[in-house]
């Protein structure tokens, strides 16, 4: 019996997460310097397919960092979904310490997350981004952090001040 329903549950893993895996958005729109980054933070893209050298990003760019499990993260995404459906900045999402890929691809399709997704299972980031999330680095064009959210978003007018003042971008 436990042998059947150790089947049972792997065969619906097996079928959820090709379907998630298709729901999480390529990272092919990443922005990356030409240069090349041998020494750099390589995180696979969340939807398994490709990686990027986190050192390599070039913006601007909103990099957020965070994890299903952070609730504040759960309560700042509806803000970020807000900006990114204006389509005038490009976010990047870190999913960290997901307890694997397949929890990670669930909660963006769950919460209609739009943007690339980098996942970072080893806690790789950690060093740079620091132990707590949510965490969002404004990057420039040229790849220099122009500012740094530590803590959540609580409106879609705080992000597009923040964009405003550190990007020059609109929104």
């Amino acid at each position: 019996m436990k042998r059947a329903l150790l089947l049972v549950a792997a065969s619906i893993i097996a079928t959820i997460s090709p379907v998630q895996a298709a729901t999480t958005p390529s990272c092919s729109s990443i922005k990356v310097a030409k240069t090349a980054y041998p020494k750099g933070i390589v995180l696979p893209c969340l939807n398994g397919s490709g990686s990027t050298t986190f050192e390599a990003i070039r913006g601007p760019v909103l990099v957020n960092v965070w994890g299903s499990w952070c609730e504040p993260c759960k309560q700042e995404i509806p803000h970020l979904v807000d900006v990114a459906e204006e389509k005038k900045i490009a976010i990047i999402g870190i999913d960290v310490e997901e307890r694997n890929m397949a929890a990670g691809q669930k909660f963006v399709a769950a919460h209609k997350m739009s943007w690339p997704q980098l996942y970072d299972v080893k806690a790789l980031t950690r060093g740079i981004f620091g132990m707590g999330v949510p965490v969002t680095w404004f990057i420039d064009a040229n790849g220099k952090v122009v500012y740094k959210q530590i803590g959540l978003f609580t409106s879609d007018d705080q992000i597009k001040n923040l964009v405003k003042k550190y990007l020059k971008i609109t929104l």
